[in-house]
């Protein structure tokens, strides 16, 4: 394993195998709430394992064809090693990049927020383009995801939503694309056919089961609506379940529209607040985290992390900080991401075993 990044691989199988044991119990079932827990962290402790197992058994695989090509001492040999030596490389850099995953936060779901900044309805278009992106990402991953809220654009697209991803370190990968997104293109709404630069927000909170964060009534505005589920005010709800919540000493404001009940939107709205006020508090207490809250920055220019270019002779999509960058702009816009998310995490794998 990569110096400085633990990782108690029998302690992990021991917790594996006490989970494994305890959803055959009887009645394991009768709880969902405390099942589903159960269920998350086995698969996330799975995916965390697995990949570590794979690689030791091809380093023993490697040393057996080691030696065979060493009594053998031919040419076709030698390459079956080197091959697999690539192949076992290549494996390596894989499991040290997921042990970077090892944030006390990496493995909860999150809350994903993407918000229109400067650019009017360029921007509004541009955050409709990064929730495909991310929407078929996260499938090709395996997430589940569902939509919490959602402002749309008065003319295209959408001010802001947020979604609620669920699946192994949602939020350790997520985080990696919290920051400034910045498009250059030909505007399809301007009829000069003039270039327009449009940003676009994106956040990453994880879901706390339990914070150090008390929500007190009295601070909290809690206003129930009913919501218009498109463009134009149609398909009005009948009953007012959406909910608003405002916590009155910070001033964060959250919406929940999307659930059956008032209760059920009451209940994600509380959580997301409870995340944002959790994550402020860590910010105090740890400075990197700190760091990364305020990564973000004005939603406008000079705070970008990435720049998507549809434009002139330089057409990529470029992540400003790792410096990795692609040509197929629409192959990253088809949710080909995960090579920016690999580059942010090669970075901060060089600043751990630097001792930064």
């Amino acid at each position: 394993m990569p110096s400085g990044i633990p990782f108690d691989l029998p302690a992990k199988i021991s917790r594996i195998n006490e989970l494994a044991a305890r959803m055959e119990r009887p009645g394991f079932w009768d709880n969902q709430e405390s099942a589903q827990k159960v269920v998350s962290e086995l698969k996330g402790l799975r995916a965390r394992v697995e990949p570590v197992r794979e690689l030791v058994k091809r380093v023993d695989d490697g040393q057996v064809l080691l030696e065979l090509a060493a009594e053998q001492d031919d040419e076709q040999s030698r390459a079956e090693v080197q091959n697999e030596l690539d192949e076992i490389a290549g494996k390596t850099e894989q499991v040290e990049l997921l042990m970077l995953l090892s944030g006390e936060n990496d493995n909860r779901p999150c809350f994903l927020s993407i918000q229109a900044g400067a650019g009017g309805v360029d921007a509004c278009d541009f955050a409709e383009m990064l929730l495909r992106m991310y929407l078929m990402y996260l499938e090709r991953g395996g997430y589940r995801v569902h939509e919490v809220d959602r402002r749309v654009g008065e003319e295209a697209g959408i001010q802001s939503v947020t979604l609620r991803v669920e699946g192994p370190y949602a939020y350790g990968y997520l985080s990696c694309e919290a920051g400034v997104h910045r498009l250059v293109r030909i505007s399809p709404f301007n009829a000069q056919g003039k270039r327009q630069t449009s940003f676009v927000g994106v956040d990453a909170l994880p879901e706390f089961e339990e914070t150090s964060v008390d929500l007190v009534d009295v601070d909290l505005d809690i206003v129930f609506f009913r919501r218009a589920s498109g463009a134009g005010g149609q398909n009005v709800n009948k009953v007012a379940t959406a909910v608003r919540v405002r916590h009155k000493p910070t001033g964060l404001v959250v919406e929940c529209v999307n659930e059956r009940s008032q209760v059920q939107n009451k209940r994600v709205a509380l959580k997301l607040i409870q995340s944002r006020l959790e994550q402020m508090e860590q910010a105090k207490r740890d400075a990197e985290l700190a760091k990364l809250y305020s990564e973000k920055g004005e939603i406008a220019w000079g705070n970008q992390i990435r720049s998507y270019v549809i434009h002139g002779s330089t057409i990529h999509v470029k992540d400003h900080r790792t410096g990795h960058a692609v040509g197929d702009v629409q192959r990253v816009l088809n949710g080909e991401i995960q090579p920016y998310i690999d580059a942010r995490l090669r970075q901060k794998l060089k600043g751990v075993k630097s001792g930064c």
